[in-house]
């Protein structure tokens, strides 16, 4: 049924509004992948007391008991052997299509 529009009245253009998510930056990106299990492939310098073995025998990250990784700063979600850090966290960025997938995992 088409719309009928009187001459006083005022028409106001309907935009289609989306709810893009917010970049994701430092400052929100609240840290899920260091609930992830880390696998260590290669030699970046990672502390050994950062490292244990699963039952496989590869070496891992340590986690906390509530599954985070021991590396975590609690206070500030940055990782505290950040220039050490692991291979696969070099290379998981911030933002990455693995990254948002994470974020929804989680709830963010």
């Amino acid at each position: 049924m088409p719309q009928i529009v009187h001459p006083d009245e005022t028409v106001i253009a309907v935009k289609n509004i989306t709810s893009a998510p917010e970049p994701v930056t430092c400052a929100n990106c609240q840290a899920c992948c260091c609930q992830l299990e880390v696998r260590i492939v290669t030699d970046t310098g990672v502390p050994f007391h950062y490292i244990e073995y699963d039952k496989w025998g590869s070496e891992v990250m340590k986690r906390a008991d509530d599954g985070w990784c021991q590396a975590l700063d609690r206070n500030t979600l940055m990782c505290s052997i950040y220039e050490n850090r692991p291979l696969v966290c070099r290379e998981f960025e911030m933002a990455s299509g693995e990254c948002i997938t994470e974020r929804e995992l989680a709830g963010i």
